[in-house]
């Protein structure tokens, strides 16, 4: 019998487009263009949630302080966000992709995986497909992006990171092994903060010393997870691209404009939230049966406070109850709070049959 020849390559394309909610801004109102750009947050309070490139020149990052942001930059703009808009575009950019690919993973409304390995445009190359993605993106939105283009999402992710802004970079399967090899650990995507600087402890500080350690070491340190890092080590990632890939919790908090520190402070804060929370799940047909409050105080302590009950949350009303009961069971407040937020989980569509579960408290 002949030997089964090796599986096909898959071609996948990771679209992530460049600083999206300040680029928005910036295409919107010509007076931002060329300037350090925040959205989100205020001048005193809040955290940054996209920067403009002319104001990450000087540090400005992501879910970075508001006035930490502006110690780095005193010039910085601060930006309301409108995210009716950015999701209008990301719609835009969702359509291109789908003349393209039924396969497509969406992460967030700036960036999503594609495979193209059985494309029906006839185009041979997954790179003309990233490149006339790009083109088409500018074309329609006025706004760049960037892609990265290889065998498999860790590396496709890697690569479009790799020549941001507006950057296209290919890792050929011959390429990958060695294209992870110099890069920092805490560059790999499903490698955060904590887990970079845990490896950092152990010795581990580049993709070398990652593919040095033994799978039995790396799942001692790291659980279920070393499996996952003794594979991209090697650049080895078999996740498929999924269309179908399911939200997991539905969230919104608030960062106040002061410290608040009484009951009725807190639920004026948290009711918005709520109101938000329950007009997502209306719109896209589900719900859950997990509400989580979250707090951070005002030395930057989080705790989160949690409650499942028997069945979905049927009714905004009930949503508002049990979020509202979470803000109660902390009283009296130990300190101030800065932020706080819902979050809604285990979800399903709002018309399912409800599942029979114990209700309980989680800290």
């Amino acid at each position: 019998m002949d030997a089964e020849s090796p599986p096909r390559p898959r071609k996948i394309i990771h679209v992530d487009m460049d600083a999206f909610y300040a680029s928005v801004e910036q295409r919107d109102d010509p007076a931002l263009r060329g300037k350090p750009v925040a959205v989100g947050g205020s001048a005193a309070r809040g955290v940054v949630a996209a920067a403009s490139y002319e104001a990450r020149r000087f540090g400005v990052r992501s879910a970075m302080a508001s006035v930490t942001a502006r110690r780095h930059c005193p010039e910085l703009i601060f930006v309301r966000p409108r995210f009716d808009v950015y999701k209008s575009v990301s719609r835009e950019i969702r359509a291109i992709f789908a003349d393209y690919t039924p396969l497509i993973e969406p992460l967030s409304l700036d960036e999503a995986y594609l495979d193209v390995t059985d494309h029906p445009t006839g185009i041979a190359s997954a790179t003309q497909i990233a490149r006339e993605i790009k083109a088409r993106i500018r074309e329609a939105t006025g706004l760049t992006a960037s892609a990265g283009v290889s065998y498999n999402k860790f590396l496709a992710k890697l690569a479009s990171d790799y020549r941001k802004p507006d950057g296209l970079y290919v890792i050929k399967p011959a390429q990958g092994p060695a294209f992870v090899e110099p890069l920092e650990v805490g560059r790999f995507h499903g490698i955060g903060p904590v887990t970079a600087a845990k490896m950092n402890r152990l010795g581990i500080v580049t993709g070398a010393d990652l593919r040095a350690q033994s799978l039995e070491f790396l799942t001692e340190h790291f659980g279920r997870a070393g499996a996952y890092y003794h594979s991209i080590a090697r650049a080895i990632d078999e996740r498929p691209v999924r269309p179908d890939r399911e939200r997991k919790s539905i969230g919104s908090e608030t960062t106040f404009d002061r410290d608040v520190a009484s009951h009725d402070e807190l639920v004026a804060g948290v009711r918005p939230q709520i109101e938000s929370v329950w007009t997502h799940c209306e719109r896209h047909g589900v719900t859950g049966r997990t509400v989580t409050l979250k707090i951070k105080y005002a030395d930057f302590q989080q705790i989160t406070r949690s409650r499942t009950g028997e069945a979905n949350v049927s009714t905004a009303a009930e949503l508002e109850r049990i979020g509202l009961a979470l803000v109660s069971d902390l009283m009296p407040l130990p300190k101030p709070v800065r932020l706080a937020g819902i979050t809604l989980s285990n979800l399903g569509r709002a018309d399912a049959a409800p599942a029979r579960v114990q209700l309980s408290l989680g800290l």
